[in-house]
């Protein structure tokens, strides 16, 4: 029997398997610097290996409407630098004379957020649709202004499915609803 497909952007599985209990304990200062030296190859080979995050963990995304599996992909978490990247370039700088220096205007979020899925995808996938020359041509055959794949990206996904993928991006990336919290008080106290 075939699989039944959902409507919606469906996410990676979810592993509780993989979850892992913390226990906090109370060390004095030479009890740490022991513990320290006798587990200091345990926490370089833990360093080196956790360096690796964006080459090795992968979720995949698959888009599905009407109960039909349109196209999926598989994404890869974003360090801080990648994000930062996506958001300088489709930011809109003006010069404040006042201060002699260039100020942030604008982010234009539409190609921010396509940028971010864009970045996030893996390689393989990235050529097979966004970048598939024949995806273009077919799009611009009805009546699409493709320049590069973010505009595949813009006219394929819904705006729904945009903001699933950039939660599991930002999920998959090290961010979660604790730490979206703290930001948002942290706008509130901005303002």
């Amino acid at each position: 029997m075939p699989k039944e497909f959902v409507k919606g952007v469906t996410v990676g599985e979810e592993a509780e398997e993989n979850t892992v209990m913390i226990e906090e304990r109370k060390f004095t200062e030479e009890e740490t610097k022991n513990y320290i030296r006798v587990n200091e190859e345990d926490f370089i080979q833990g360093l080196i290996e956790a360096a690796g995050y964006t080459s090795e963990e992968r979720q995949r995304i698959e888009i599905v409407r009407e109960k039909r599996l349109f196209f999926a992909f598989s994404i890869r978490p974003l360090g801080s630098e990648e994000y930062e990247k996506c958001r300088k370039k489709h930011t809109k700088y003006v010069r404040n004379k006042q201060l002699g220096m260039k100020m942030p205007e604008d982010t234009d979020r539409i190609k921010y957020q396509s940028a971010i899925i864009f970045q996030a995808t893996i390689e393989d996938d990235r050529e097979k649709l966004w970048n598939n020359k024949k995806v273009w041509s077919s799009l611009e055959a009805k009546g699409y202004q493709i320049m590069s794949g973010l505009d595949v990206i813009e006219y394929t996904l819904k705006a729904g499915e945009k903001d699933m993928i950039l939660t599991a991006i930002d999920k998959l990336s090290g961010y979660d609803e604790n730490l979206e919290e703290v930001a948002n008080l942290e706008d509130v106290a901005k303002n």
